[in-house]
């Protein structure tokens, strides 16, 4: 199963276009390792955060993440890049962001029917498997549990399934 990580560095006063050519060039040479599978730039709209960078890296594994993160590449990326940003924060994408995280988003029309695939049995199961036991409960309280149970089951269980086992149909 394919792991994305989000990266958010700030960079230091004055050293914008230093960084952004230099990660241009260290994300186009880090697909010379196996396990990368894509990685974007993600630069603000505004002036307001022209600093803050995000960065999106796919690995095709947890293993591979690792590996990339711990090779001789990323260290001598980082010694450098620690010297133009402030401290990165790295943050593991599981949860809806995931989802359909790619080089190259499906169409809207896919993801619809594929997020459909999964919300509709869930709702069902909720309804017959939760429904009785809280329906004495007030209806905001009933609403509030379906839906927490609903996003958590979607988010950990049910869309990476439903992605992995709808994968090629999806790249197409």
């Amino acid at each position: 199963m394919s792991v994305h990580v989000a990266i958010t560095r700030k960079v230091l006063p004055g050293k914008e276009a230093e960084f952004k050519e230099a990660l241009r060039r260290f994300l186009s040479e880090s697909f010379a390792h196996e396990g990368v599978h894509g990685a974007s730039m993600i630069t603000s709209l505004s002036d307001t955060n022209a600093r803050e960078i995000g960065i999106l890296r796919t690995f095709r594994d947890k293993q591979e993440r690792d590996d990339f993160y711990n090779s001789e590449q990323f260290q001598k990326w980082e010694a450098y890049a620690s010297t133009l940003t402030e401290e990165p924060v790295y943050r593991e994408l599981t949860g809806l962001e995931a989802w359909f995280r790619s080089p190259a988003a499906p169409p809207r029309i896919k993801m619809a029917l594929v997020t459909l695939c999964g919300v509709f049995p869930t709702s069902l199961l909720l309804y017959f498997a939760v429904g009785p036991v809280i329906k004495d409960l007030p209806a905001v309280v009933r609403l509030f549990i379906n839906a927490a149970l609903m996003v958590a089951l979607l988010t950990w269980l049910i869309m990476p399934f439903l992605t992995k086992l709808f994968r090629k149909w999806l790249k197409r």
